[in-house]
């Protein structure tokens, strides 16, 4: 971590609707957080506040404030809140946590959003996304791709909200795809799918074809070769040498059983997955691997999850990670640009290392430099 992230705070927040972190006579940096307090996302909320504390203690500086506000994951009450920031003279806003809580934010003007999500579709022009999107993890994918001179790639993507995305991402990271196809999560569909996409029927069937073709043949090794093919389950090639899977947990888990099923394996096929935060049940799942992934970098996660348990005896969430990140980014980059020229912040080209990875800023966008990850044999190892 660079030596930007040390920090000092005054007082902790209270369970009300405004709190104000950091007290000086002088003129401050004020940055607004829009999170959860109230409601079924409160403990969201009041984990990324305890990582913005974190994040003041470790800057050391007392040219900050931070100004907690609700939403309730509602859009009506997202916006209320940030009107009251920026009634107080507030520029910046980390925040809103979730994409639904955008709508109405660009009737605010004269304010930068950093949100928290990792979408980038029909943002306001206001708000830019600093979550780990799927360009970013795209990026990353491509560039093991390259290394390991893969050139036959398919990609699945589940029938799922965040399709178009995909979609996007694949355009914007300039990744070369053989084929995309999209599949239905509903377990007997999706091997169906899979059948169709590794043409699964026809492989078994030339197995069984080959198998009678030696039965009634007078090969001299007759017995030897059928002893060989009885221990097949397929036979010919697919036309793919790596998979992208855009899927996550159990739903991950039954695309690649699905291909296991259809005698495609990770251990003679590229299985890579979007970011999988480190899932540990991954681990348990011999038969899933190796699998690959783009992270943030794991040793800085641990290292924080450290110090975040040490300071409130509690686990946090990835998106306090973010925050922490997300206050230091912004006193970075405002050592350098008044926030009354707060459009300029994220314009000009910047990059900014923080304990996620590196964050590329350029013309109101974030991307990350993420890491890549192996899970082989019950194990994570770091790639590049």
């Amino acid at each position: 971590m660079n030596k930007f992230f040390k920090i000092l705070i005054s007082t902790f927040f209270s369970f009300i609707f405004t709190y104000t972190l950091g007290f000086s006579s002088e003129e401050k940096i004020k940055i607004g957080l829009l999170v959860p307090l109230s409601g079924n996302d409160k403990e969201i909320g009041q984990q990324i506040i305890k990582a913005t504390k974190i994040a003041l203690k470790d800057l050391n500086s007392d040219k900050l404030e931070i100004y907690p506000k609700d939403t309730q994951s509602d859009p009506n009450k997202t916006i209320k809140s940030a009107i009251e920031l920026k009634n107080i003279g507030v520029k910046i806003i980390i925040g809103p946590v979730f994409y639904k809580s955008l709508n109405y934010l660009d009737e605010i003007k004269d304010i930068i959003f950093v949100s928290l999500t990792n979408k980038t579709l029909n943002l306001p022009n206001n708000v830019i996304s600093a979550g780990v999107n799927a360009t970013s993890q795209l990026n990353t994918i491509k560039k093991f791709i390259e290394l390991n001179n893969i050139d036959k790639t398919i990609f699945l993507t589940p029938k799922v909200n965040y399709e178009a995305e995909i979609k996007k991402a694949i355009k914007q990271s300039t990744i070369k795809v053989f084929k995309q196809y999209v599949y239905d999560t509903e377990p007997t569909k999706l091997t169906a799918q899979i059948e169709k996409i590794t043409n699964y029927k026809i492989r078994k069937q030339n197995l069984l074809d080959e198998i009678k073709r030696v039965e009634n043949s007078d090969l001299i090794d007759k017995e030897k070769q059928l002893d060989k093919l009885k221990k097949k389950y397929t036979l010919g090639k697919v036309n793919f040498n790596s998979i992208i899977i855009s899927d996550f947990d159990e739903s991950l888990k039954s695309v690649i059983t699905s291909l296991l099923y259809t005698d495609v394996s990770p251990k003679n096929k590229f299985i890579i997955t979007f970011n999988q935060w480190f899932d540990e049940s991954l681990l348990q799942e011999r038969n899933v691997q190796p699998i690959y992934y783009p992270s943030i970098n794991k040793e800085n996660l641990e290292n924080f999850e450290k110090k975040y348990y040490k300071e409130f005896n509690e686990n946090p969430n990835y998106l306090s990670l973010l925050s922490y990140d997300l206050v230091g980014l912004i006193y970075y980059l405002s050592l350098n640009t008044n926030l009354i020229d707060i459009n300029k912040l994220f314009n000009k080209k910047n990059s900014f290392k923080g304990k996620i990875g590196i964050f590329d800023i350029k013309d109101n966008k974030i991307n990350h430099r993420l890491n890549f990850y192996q899970i082989k044999d019950g194990q994570i190892k770091k790639i590049f």
